[in-house]
């Protein structure tokens, strides 16, 4: 089916700007302490952020680290301190230049737009303070924008970013010779599976948006695919779908466009979440090819072997800027979009049916950062609006929890499905990696929970029958095959047993995070 793309590919010698390609995120889906923490905590305050921040760039190797200010508490003063503790080092390696801090800005249409409002005033001092230190300025000049669904919020945010920096620039009396105030440039991340398979048509409308209002279109953009959210709305295929659709449909926009086109991946390291950690760096490469640019969270940088993570760091640096992206057809794009819909039909239902089971574990997940109430994504078409579920991390750490991977839930019913409509050759294509993540996942399912589980609820006999329709087509036998697998099932067994008494599991989730090297 899809194939490499034949003419040139835009790289970063076009631009007069380094294209990060290891970004670290404040994700909180560590179990294990940070290497950093003398106290052995797992939990990172908003004070930690800073060292956490510093110790991407020079113990890791991170080439970008993401300021979250969406959902959680942040300290507005970054850049102040980070010149202040470490003058030398960005003295040497420059903000902006060599190293990256980019910000994740609230989504103003669905929160308050104070917090945009102090993000737009921190990012202008920074410039100031750079400037005053002769450090590269402006140290920050991109912003994320998560939940775009529309061309002209992205506009909006460069516009209103101007006006400020001109009022700033008036009431203090200062010039503006030094800056264009209209240098913020805006990352787009986009996270539903519709969404991403129509976001070609945000691009378009954006640039031709950008002609209008600045007289020429944007040098390059840098499109962020989300792999949780979609996930957790409508399950592990049709979110790897989607972002396959989204990284082909980007690079044919880049080559009408002459705009150059930088992906960025936001991935977990369980294959529900995307499947990225120090181990699964070649696999990575070869299913996402294309990708500029992947988020490195918690549980990659915290939960391995220290000198694992900065071999997978180095070889990511080193490799993901040339992987040569795929092209898919209008027709391979067509029945990609079929899969998605049979796949996330059958997923949504059964979800629906189990989410009580889902939210009495997420509720005891252990919180990893200083998070505020955050707006959810999860919904269904159907209108089915009561069922409410946890955050991405908190949903796939309680099915994990429970032995019950949610890689699983669907798989086998949505196998059936693609047969008879003689999609299976399609769903290989999307899914290169298929066997190997179900195999990865389903070394920590406990099928005595399940059995169990589904006495009082029959959805969970659907989700036994996707295991056995799953095993029956690939030919093995999902289930523990390492002494660390064994222990894992025995204390999702515990956690099930416990539940059903009202007594405390979170010793037990902590240690079975551990083990599988994630909270969620």
């Amino acid at each position: 089916m899809s194939k490499p793309f034949t003419r040139p590919i835009h790289h970063q010698s076009f631009l007069d700007r380094k294209i990060p390609t290891t970004m670290a995120t404040q994700h909180p889906d560590n179990a294990s302490a940070p290497y950093w923490k003398a106290n052995h905590d797992p939990f990172i305050s908003t004070l930690d952020e800073i060292e956490e921040c510093f110790r991407s760039y020079t113990d890791l190797g991170c080439q970008e680290y993401m300021w979250d200010w969406e959902g959680k508490y942040v300290d507005e003063g970054v850049v102040d301190k980070l010149f202040s503790l470490y003058h030398d080092y960005f003295t040497e390696n420059q903000l902006g230049k060599d190293v990256f801090l980019t910000f994740r800005l609230p989504n103003i249409w669905y929160e308050k737009e104070y917090r945009i409002a102090r993000a737009y005033i921190g990012i202008l001092t920074f410039e100031e303070l750079a400037r005053d230190l002769k450090l590269n300025s402006p140290p920050v000049f991109e912003v994320i924008l998560p939940m775009t669904d529309e061309a002209q919020k992205m506009l909006y945010l460069k516009t209103t970013f101007r006006k400020i920096a001109k009022l700033k620039s008036q009431v203090f009396d200062e010039t503006m010779e030094h800056s264009d105030p209209s240098y913020l440039q805006v990352i787009p991340l986009i996270e539903g599976v519709p969404q991403l398979t129509a976001s070609h048509n945000i691009l378009m409308e954006y640039a031709e948006l950008h002609q209008k209002e600045y007289g020429s279109k944007p040098a390059y953009l840098r499109p962020f695919i989300a792999r949780s959210d979609p996930a957790l709305n409508a399950g592990f295929i049709p979110a790897t779908i989607a972002a396959k659709v989204a990284l082909s449909e980007y690079y044919k926009f880049g080559r009408e466009s002459g705009i150059g086109i930088y992906p960025i991946m936001g991935v977990g390291s369980l294959p529900f979440r995307g499947g990225l950690n120090p181990y699964t760096v070649p696999q990575f490469l070869d299913e996402y090819p294309g990708v500029r640019t992947v988020t490195l969270q918690s549980a990659f940088r915290y939960d391995y072997p220290i000198d694992k993570v900065r071999e997978a760091i180095h070889a990511l640096n080193r490799s993901l800027p040339f992987t040569k992206p795929l092209a898919y057809t209008d027709e391979e794009i067509r029945m990609g979009e079929r899969l998605a819909t049979l796949f996330s039909s059958i997923y949504q239902e059964t979800v629906e049916e189990i989410a009580d089971s889902i939210n009495q574990v997420s509720a005891h997940i252990p919180a990893r950062r200083e998070r505020k109430l955050h707006i959810g994504l999860f919904g269904y078409s159907r209108g089915v609006g009561q069922k409410r579920l946890p955050r991405a991390i908190s949903f796939t750490g309680a099915l994990y929890s429970l032995g019950i991977p949610p890689e699983l839930i669907a798989i086998g019913r949505g196998i059936e499905a693609a047969q008879k409509e003689n999609l299976e050759d399609a769903l290989f294509s999307f899914c290169r990696h298929l066997k190997e993540d179900l195999r990865l996942a389903g070394h920590y399912l406990n099928r005595e929970n399940l059995h169990f589980l589904a006495t009082s609820n029959p959805a969970w006999d659907r989700v036994l029958e996707d295991i056995e329709k799953a095993e029956h087509y690939f030919k093995f036998e999902l289930g523990p095959v390492s002494t660390e697998h064994y222990l894992h099932r025995n204390l999702v067994s515990s956690i099930y047993f416990l539940m059903q008494e009202n007594k405390d599991i979170s010793q037990y989730l902590f240690d079975a995070a551990i083990l599988r090297k994630s909270l969620g």
